[in-house]
């Protein structure tokens, strides 16, 4: 019952933000953030899930300062959470980085059950509900909203999946919008 309080209370929490997503603009405030703290505030939220489905949750290397909007670009986390404990019936979530030469990249890995190869490249389409969707409550609206928002922040989100195995959701920060980790 309390995981299903969590994703209905998640689902109206996304239908207000998008209703908001218009004047989002002006709502923005670009500020340098510590991405370990926001990923653990979003983690915490979803944590009763975590425990109640026997779902695992590792963080790696999220020792990172990166200029987002704290709000938004947690709600983008969440959003990717909520999908990853809906599609993942046991197993686990990873959330890391991963440096290259087009800059930091935060990825959000499940063990659920993929999303299959033709829906990949629709997944962030308005509306776009997919196989997968049509077999649970999907509205196709969550990872629309996050490809907006990441668009507004001048982030850009990516996908892979493998049916069966995983999905994987990246966000990538521009090079110039994220520190060296200390120590490296």
């Amino acid at each position: 019952v309390g995981s299903e309080m969590c994703i209905r209370d998640s689902y109206v929490e996304m239908a207000l933000n998008y209703l908001r997503f218009e004047e989002m603009s002006n709502d923005l405030v670009l500020e340098r953030n510590s991405l370990e703290q926001l990923v653990r505030q979003v983690v915490k939220k979803y944590a009763a899930i975590f425990i109640y489905n026997h779902i695992s949750v590792q963080l790696e290397h999220l020792d990172y300062t990166v200029l987002t909007d704290e709000k938004w670009f947690c709600f983008v986390l969440e959003q990717i959470l909520s999908n990853a404990l809906k599609y993942t019936k046991q197993g686990s979530v990873k959330i890391s980085t991963e440096e290259s030469a087009n800059g930091l990249k935060i990825l959000v890995q499940d063990t659920g059950i993929g999303i299959r190869k033709e829906d990949l490249p629709r997944i962030f389409e308005k509306s776009f509900t997919g196989d997968n969707g049509r077999k649970s409550s999907s509205t196709g609206m969550g990872l629309y909203i996050c490809r907006r928002l990441c668009e507004e922040l001048g982030h850009k989100i990516l996908a892979e999946s493998e049916p069966g195995k995983y999905t994987r959701i990246g966000i990538l920060f521009r090079e110039r919008e994220a520190d060296v980790p200390v120590g490296f």
